[in-house]
C-alpha cells in the first residue's frame, strides 16, 4: 500500500510515534519510536534487542500511531494510525539512527552514542495495510 503523500510530509516533521506490538499472551506493547520512511514502508532502528523486536519475529501484525500538525473544523486534533505487518532484519540501524537523529535530535548530532555505534542493530519495517485516525489519509 501506498504511504500518502500527507503523511510523508508529516512524518518529515519528526513526530515521536508510538509502535505497538502482541506480546506472547496476546497483551499489547506500546514503545515511542522515531520513525522514518524507505519506499513504501515505515522504518525504526534498534541497536539492541528488545521485546518489540522479539514480537514482530514471532507475530508481524503491528499498529503505528503519531500526532498531526493541526486540528480539523471541529477542533480535534488530527493523527494517524497505521496497521500493518512488520519484518526485521539485522543490521544497518546505525545508519538510519544516524539519518533520523538530523530530524529528531538536529542536523549537528552524532547518533547512535560511541558505545554501541559499531553495533549492527536491527531494522523494522512496517508495511502498511490501512491508515486510520483524524485527517485527510483516514
Amino acid at each position: 500500500m501506498r504511504i500518502p503523500q500527507s503523511i510523508r510530509d508529516l512524518i518529515a516533521t519528526g513526530p515521536l510515534a508510538h509502535l505497538v506490538t502482541l506480546n506472547p499472551d496476546g497483551s499489547p506493547q506500546v514503545a515511542v519510536v522515531w520513525v522514518g520512511i524507505e519506499g513504501d514502508a515505515f522504518v525504526f532502528g534498534h541497536m539492541v534487542e528488545q521485546q518489540k523486536l522479539r514480537n514482530v519475529r514471532r507475530d508481524p501484525r503491528v499498529a503505528l500511531s503519531f500526532l498531526g500538525k493541526a486540528a480539523n473544523a471541529m477542533g480535534l486534533h488530527e493523527y494517524v494510525v497505521v496497521h500493518g505487518r512488520a519484518t526485521v532484519t539485522e543490521g544497518g540501524a546505525a545508519d538510519l539512527l544516524q539519518r533520523l537523529a538530523h530530524v529528531y535530535l538536529g542536523p549537528d548530532v552524532a547518533f547512535p552514542p560511541e558505545p554501541v555505534r559499531t553495533n549492527p542493530g536491527h531494522v523494522m519495517r512496517l508495511a502498511p495495510e490501512r491508515f486510520g485516525g483524524i485527517g485527510e489519509w483516514a
